[in-house]
C-alpha cells in the first residue's frame, strides 16, 4: 500500500500506464527453424514502452532465442463500463 492508501497499480494506470501483453515469437536454441511463442505482460505506458523495451534488450543480451517478433497489446484497465445486450439465452438442465 502507498502512503496515500491506494494500490501502486491503480496509481500507475492514473499516472498513464496500461495492462500491456506482447506475444514474443523466438528462435529454438537448438532448432532455430522452429519458432516457440512467449507471452509476457505487465503494467507498461504506451506509446514508448519503456518496460518493454527493457524486457527485450535484457532478451537479446541474455537469451540465447533469437527474437522473430513481437506483437503488442494494449488496454487500460481503468476504465468506464460497458454494457452489451446479448439476445440469447442459454440455459443447461
Amino acid at each position: 500500500m502507498s502512503e496515500r492508501g491506494f494500490n501502486p497499480s491503480i496509481e500507475w494506470q492514473l499516472d498513464g500506464y496500461r495492462i500491456t501483453t506482447a506475444e514474443i515469437l523466438y528462435h529454438m536454441p537448438d532448432y532455430p527453424d522452429l519458432l516457440q511463442s512467449f507471452t509476457w505482460q505487465t503494467l507498461d505506458r504506451p506509446p514508448r514502452f519503456p518496460r518493454l523495451i527493457a524486457f527485450l534488450d535484457y532478451w537479446e543480451r541474455r537469451i540465447e532465442g533469437a527474437l522473430h517478433s513481437v506483437m503488442v497489446m494494449h488496454a487500460g484497465v481503468i476504465q468506464p463500463a460497458r454494457y452489451r445486450y446479448v439476445d440469447r439465452e442459454l440455459r443447461l438442465d
